[in-house]
């Protein structure tokens, strides 16, 4: 007896609507869209989760915080300027340069879409040392308080991807391959991942929410609330930027490259291309250097006696 196969199989996409609720006032059109909650969440998370932290003095080196709470207020509000605008900066530099020197006007349009976790992540690394210079702040602990706080805010800004419907996989003939809507999602441009004439394609969003937001999580919370992470100034940070570029680069092989980089030639859209199958993405490529940092700074960490 032949047993079916897995091709037959796929999860259509839930209907969960990308706005959270709209309202409107004098003729415009005012919605929060869950992307949006997803950053104001991540970020309440995050520094509810650093202020934990450092109102435990234990954990630190010489068992003080680098900042008290009250210019851990202040820092919010650098943090959240450096993601947005670095984030937004790093889409239009890494992604799409032609069309935004073409179009400037549509560089501020962040509501539609379009952040960079690489361009983010610079941008917060420059609020923070402008921050922690004019407050006499040690950058290092500094730095690992935040890349402690950061996980759980990528976690929900990736199933926020999901919810969206955007950044989705490859096609797959795997049996939890999801059916996303609209007519891109749609284009399989062959046989693999097609179900009754729908494409199936990996839900990359949610295996970059496992790795990239819990996964690292669980291991930055464990490192520094059990095994004295933090009392070492850089480990933390270490952890936290190489284990997100290993994670970034693991799901890369899933996920789908952007459309910029696909061609009928380069269906994989690599950026440096090594065979016609083999290469890496935008994405590899920005990780790797991020994998090599974090490896450095834990050495640096680990090589130097704890406070």
């Amino acid at each position: 007896m032949m047993l079916p196969s897995l091709q037959a199989f796929a999860l259509p996409f839930p209907d969960i609507s990308p706005e959270i609720f709209s309202i409107s006032l004098g003729g415009f059109e005012f919605a929060l869209r869950w992307y949006a909650m997803a950053y104001l969440v991540g970020i309440l998370l995050g520094w509810a989760l650093l202020r934990d932290a450092i109102a435990r003095a234990r954990l630190w080196p010489a068992e003080t915080a680098p900042l008290t709470r009250a210019q851990l207020e202040e820092l919010l509000t650098w943090l959240i300027l450096g993601i947005v605008v670095g984030g937004r900066l790093g889409f239009v530099l890494f992604y799409q340069p032609a069309y935004y020197l073409t179009h400037p006007l549509e560089i501020l349009r962040i509501w539609q879409g379009g952040m960079a976790f690489h361009g983010g992540f610079l941008g917060v690394v420059i609020a923070t040392a402008i921050f922690c210079r004019r407050h006499g702040i040690p950058m290092l602990s500094m730095a690992d308080g935040l890349a402690l706080a950061a996980p759980l805010g990528l976690m929900l800004g990736r199933i926020a991807n999901f919810i969206n419907g955007e950044l989705w996989g490859r096609p797959t003939d795997a049996p939890w391959g999801v059916i996303f809507p609209g007519a891109a999602a749609q284009d399989c441009a062959g046989p693999v991942g097609i179900v009754d004439g729908l494409c199936a394609r990996h839900p990359s969003q949610l295996y970059e929410a496992a790795l990239e937001g819990l996964v690292l999580a669980l291991i930055l919370i464990l490192a520094a609330y059990r095994m004295g992470a933090l009392k070492r100034p850089g480990l933390t940070l270490g952890l936290f930027v190489g284990g997100y570029g290993v994670a970034r680069f693991i799901v890369e092989f899933f996920r789908l490259a952007d459309q910029q980089f696909i061609t009928t030639d380069n269906p994989y859209g690599h950026v440096l291309r090594i065979t016609e199958t083999i290469g890496l993405t935008m994405g590899q490529l920005l990780s790797l250097p991020m994998v090599l940092i974090g490896a450095g700074f834990v050495l640096y960490a680990l090589t130097r006696p704890a406070k």
